[in-house]
């Protein structure tokens, strides 16, 4: 028993060439890069932040002991003010004048000395390179260099 053609089942058309398993699962060579930017601006962004936190933390830093040198400042004035009035309310008192103010007087360049040791001292500590981000930089860097070769 033969078929006609109009009896006959459609049979769908078969593609010229099966396409290969490799060629299926493997990335374009455009995806490859795409995957690759995306990567490579995420890192960035992630770097950026690292710095900023960084530089944060240290501004902090420099921020208290820049308030510390102010209050050396404030106590110099302090002691110029206190060594001024010391003079005018001297020659009131029983007490011979120049000693009692070279009292207050030392009294408040000992307290603004102090506050200028430690302001300074504290100051010195202050890094304002951002060492983890130079770190993970260096690190991207060999991760990078080993990938490609």
């Amino acid at each position: 028993m033969t078929l006609t053609s109009h009896e006959r089942p459609v049979v769908p058309a078969r593609p010229p060439f099966p396409p290969s398993p490799a060629t299926a699962t493997e990335p374009s060579l455009g995806e490859l890069v795409g995957e690759i930017s995306q990567d490579l601006s995420q890192l960035v962004r992630d770097e950026i932040e690292l710095a900023k936190a960084e530089m944060k933390q240290e501004s902090t830093k420099a921020g208290k002991a820049v308030g510390m040198l102010g209050g050396a400042g404030y106590a110099g004035h302090v002691a110029l003010l206190f060594g001024s009035l010391a003079v005018v309310f001297a020659l009131a008192n029983v007490m011979d004048p120049a000693w009692s103010a070279l009292i207050v007087t030392a009294m408040w360049a000992v307290v603004g000395g102090v506050l200028y040791a430690k302001g300074r001292e504290r100051l010195r500590t202050v890094n304002l390179k951002p060492e983890q981000t130079m770190d993970t930089l260096k690190e991207d860097a060999r991760w990078v260099r080993h990938l490609t070769s």
